[in-house]
C-alpha cells in the first residue's frame, strides 16, 4: 500500500523497511525508558500518559501528507506503544495477588495473539491503510477513556511508604469485588525505596550481586525467546494462500500455548524454572529436528509442523518469562527489569529476519540456529531461583534481609 501510494520503489524502497526499522527502534527506547519513569513516578499517570500519545501518534500515522511524517511517526509509536505495554503490564499483575499472577499475567498475554487475529480480520474488511489506521486507533481512544477510572499500583504506593493511600486502594478493590468495607491497617514498609536511590533506576540492577546475575540471564533468556519467535515466525512464511488467513493463523497457533503454561507454571512438581526450561528445550529440540525430516514428509512430519510446533513451545516461553520475570525483581525496581529485559528482546527480533537468509549455507542451517539458542537458554534458566509460592519482595533490602531469607527457606520446606 505504501509503495503505490508514495512510489517506494527501486532507490526509494528500502524506505518501507525502514519505517518498520524506526518502529522496533522506537520500541528499544521505549522499553528502557518507561519503566524507571514508572518506578519513579508511578504505574497509573505513566501507563496513562503512553497510552495517550500512542493514540496521537497513531492518528498521526493515519494522516500523514508524506511519508517523512510517517515514518517519524512510526518512531514515536514505537516509543509510547512499547513503553505503556510494560507499564500495563505491570499494573495488570500489582492490582491482584501473586497467587493470581499466573493467571492475569497469561491472560495479558494471550490478548496479544488474539489482537493478531483481530487486526488480520480488521485488514481483511478494510482495505484502505489509513482507514484501518484510524478504526485501530478508534479503540485505543476507547481504552484511554476506560484507563482513567484505574487506581495505582497497591504495591507501588506500599513501596514508596504511602500506606494511607495503599489502603485506600485496596479497600476500593474489596469493594469493587462485592466485600464488605476491611478492617485494613498495613505495616510502614521496612524497605521504602529512598528518593535517592529511586534517581538510579537501572543502575541498581547491576549495583547489587543478586540482580547482577538475575538481569544477565533474563536478558540473555528474553533475547533467546524473541530470536526465535520471530525468526521462526518469518522462517515458517512457506504457507500459501490468503494472507490475511495466514496473518489470523499465526496469531492463534499461540493461543494453545496458554492453558499450558496456566497449568504447569502452579503446580508445585514443575513451578516457573522448569516449566520455562522444558518449554526452550522443546522448542529447540522441534527446530533441530526439521534437519532430519524430508521436505516433501506428510502433514503432520513437515518442517513447517515442527517449526509451527516450535513456535508454540516458544511462545508458551515467552508468556511465562513476563510472569517469571516480574516475580523476580522487588516492586521498586520491577518496571525497570521488565525494561531491561525488554529491551534485549528487541536485539532478538532486529537479528531474527537475518537468520533466514542462511538457506543458502543449507536449508536446515536456520534451524539449528535457532535450535542451539533454545537449548541454550533453557539450561541457563536453571541457575534462577523458583518464584511460584515464594513472598514477593517490594525493596531492594528485602531480597538481602535474613527475615527474607528465612520466609523463603520455610515455604520451600512446606511444598517440598
Amino acid at each position: 500500500m505504501l509503495l503505490r501510494k508514495w512510489y517506494l520503489i527501486e532507490r526509494e524502497a528500502y524506505k518501507v523497511s525502514l519505517a518498520s526499522s524506526l518502529f522496533f527502534a522506537g520500541l528499544l527506547i521505549g522499553n528502557i525508558t518507561f519503566g524507571p519513569l514508572s518506578d519513579k513516578l508511578g504505574r497509573k499517570p505513566v501507563y496513562i500518559s503512553g497510552l495517550f500519545f500512542d493514540v496521537v501518534f497513531g492518528y498521526v500515522t493515519a494522516l500523514a501528507p508524506n511519508y517523512d511524517v510517517f515514518a517519524v511517526s512510526r518512531f514515536f509509536v514505537g516509543i509510547v506503544n512499547g513503553g505503556m505495554a510494560l507499564v500495563s503490564f505491570v499494573l495488570t499483575q500489582e492490582y491482584v495477588g501473586k497467587s493470581f499472577w499466573s493467571f492475569t499475567g497469561s491472560l495479558t498475554n494471550l490478548t496479544f495473539a488474539v489482537g493478531i487475529a483481530v487486526y488480520a480480520l480488521l485488514g481483511y474488511c478494510i482495505r484502505e491503510w489509513r482507514y484501518l489506521a484510524l478504526v485501530s486507533n478508534t479503540l485505543g481512544v476507547i481504552f484511554l477513556l476506560l484507563s482513567f477510572m484505574l487506581p495505582e499500583s497497591p504495591r507501588w504506593l506500599y513501596s514508596q511508604g504511602k500506606t494511607a493511600e495503599a489502603e485506600d486502594v485496596l479497600q476500593y478493590i474489596a469493594l469493587g469485588n462485592g466485600k464488605e468495607r476491611l478492617n485494613l491497617k498495613l505495616k510502614p514498609s521496612a524497605g521504602t525505596f529512598r528518593k535517592d536511590e529511586s534517581a538510579l533506576g537501572i543502575l541498581n540492577l547491576v549495583k547489587h550481586p543478586v540482580l547482577r546475575w538475575r538481569t544477565i540471564i533474563l536478558m540473555y533468556i528474553w533475547y533467546v525467546c524473541s530470536f526465535v519467535y520471530y525468526g521462526l515466525t518469518l522462517n515458517a512464511g512457506e504457507l500459501r494462500g490468503n494472507l490475511y488467513l495466514n496473518v489470523a493463523l499465526s496469531g492463534l497457533v499461540e493461543v494453545p500455548a496458554f492453558p499450558l503454561c496456566m497449568f504447569f507454571i502452579e503446580k508445585s512438581w514443575s513451578g516457573r524454572r522448569k516449566t520455562m526450561t522444558c518449554f526452550l528445550i522443546f522448542a529447540g529440540f522441534a527446530c533441530i529436528f526439521t534437519m532430519f525430516l524430508p521436505t516433501k514428509a506428510g502433514l503432520l512430519l513437515s518442517p513447517t509442523s515442527l517449526a509451527l510446533c516450535g513456535k508454540m513451545m516458544v511462545s508458551a516461553a515467552f508468556n511465562i518469562v513476563y510472569i517469571y520475570t516480574s516475580e523476580l525483581y522487588p516492586t521498586v525496581l520491577r518496571n525497570a527489569g521488565l525494561g531491561v529485559c525488554s529491551m534485549s528482546c528487541r536485539f532478538g527480533g532486529i537479528l531474527a529476519p537475518f537468520v533466514p537468509s542462511m538457506k543458502s549455507l543449507s536449508p536446515s542451517v536456520p534451524f539449528v540456529v535457532f535450535g542451539i539458542s533454545g537449548l541454550s537458554a533453557g539450561f541457563l534458566t536453571l541457575l534462577l531461583p523458583e518464584t511460584l509460592n515464594k513472598p514477593i519482595a517490594e525493596s531492594i533490602e528485602d531480597l538481602q534481609s535474613p527475615k527474607y531469607q528465612v520466609l523463603k527457606n520455610e515455604e520451600a520446606e512446606q511444598i517440598s
